[in-house]
């Protein structure tokens, strides 16, 4: 059961997961390497207890206390409780969701694991946006992906901002990161991946003229804001593009994921486009 302990001092050294939120530089580095993540608002913070993250322990306003502690009812951790201006200092913003949770990150499982089940997956090149991280996650998880995989250098999903934008969605679909790149498209090519390349290029096929069997297994890869996917990658796959109108040469990468995410859900390869 948890235990409520009222604070009063921002310097406490049991709020140190807490401390500091608004500085990425810092938590980027820090959360992985200490194994935490921090869940934000009640709904974040049921949907990350309900994928089996543990609780560390909860921080929030006297206010919220009774919207929290159904939370944490059947977990042994700390709630931490103080006023509203103590837990801006201590995190740096105006806590309006009212509570926080610092969570115990699970082990990242490999890529070949991931693909055990899926036949379509998104791929990410390089997206160091928190923000389209997060949307991305979301668009993936509501428009029927299996899966997302992360290049090496792809921002944290678990990062606060992240998992915010995701509303939770984050943990509602696999993902995993590649330890080589772009050496591990070959190995999804070679588990029976047609990998398909996102660009404005004009000479690209659009992909809503795209035809495949429904089972098809299919990656979907993106790139970051601006550079898009590198020369690299898109050497390794065939180049599909959204078409666009009234001189827009492309989406942002979050909007053109849900755009594309959409036009690849499982249809008969023989139905024809309305």
């Amino acid at each position: 059961m948890a235990t409520t302990v009222f604070i009063d001092d921002a310097a406490d050294p049991r709020l140190a997961d807490y401390r500091a939120l608004t500085d990425v530089e810092l938590r980027r580095r820090t959360e992985p390497s200490e194994g935490i993540f921090i869940a934000e608002g009640e709904l974040v913070m049921r949907r990350a207890a309900r994928a089996g993250y543990p609780m560390r322990s909860a921080l929030t306003s006297e206010r919220w206390l009774p919207t929290v502690l159904p939370l944490v009812s059947d977990v042994d951790v700390p709630v931490y409780v103080g006023s509203e201006e103590l837990l801006r200092d201590i995190t740096g913003f105006h806590v309006h969701r009212g509570a926080l949770a610092a969570m115990a990150r699970l082990p990242l499982p490999p890529v070949d694991a991931v693909l055990d089940a899926a036949r379509r997956v998104v791929v990410l090149e390089d997206v160091n946006s928190h923000t389209n991280i997060g949307a991305i996650f979301r668009c993936a998880a509501g428009l029927g992906m299996d899966a997302v995989l992360l290049s090496p250098s792809c921002a944290d999903p678990l990062y606060r901002r992240s998992v915010r934008v995701s509303m939770g969605e984050v943990f509602a679909i696999p993902y995993a990161r590649f330890g080589g790149w772009p050496a591990g498209l070959a190995d999804l090519a070679s588990s029976g991946f047609e990998l398909l390349a996102l660009t404005p290029d004009a000479s690209a096929t659009p992909i809503d003229e795209l035809r495949f069997p429904d089972d098809a297994k299919l990656a979907l890869l993106l790139g970051a804001e601006g550079p898009g996917l590198s020369a690299q990658v898109l050497g390794t796959a065939t180049p599909v593009r959204i078409p666009m109108s009234n001189g827009v040469d492309s989406l942002n990468v979050a909007a053109a994921t849900a755009v594309a995410c959409y036009a690849l859900r499982g249809r008969p390869a023989a139905t024809p486009l309305p």
